[in-house]
């Protein structure tokens, strides 16, 4: 499980990178706090 938990983290580190390199920042960053917002909101509508 540990190797699992390696390799996610490392794929966003590479999208990271990769958006940097594109210059599309922003539009991670915020798609990124879109999906957080969207599983908080969920987690709180199935608790």
């Amino acid at each position: 499980m540990k190797a699992r938990g390696f390799l996610y983290k490392l794929a966003r580190i590479m999208g990271d990178v990769n958006a940097v390199k594109r210059g599309r920042v922003g539009r991670r960053v915020a798609r990124r706090a879109a999906g957080r917002a969207t599983g908080k909101a969920l987690r709180r509508l199935f608790k």
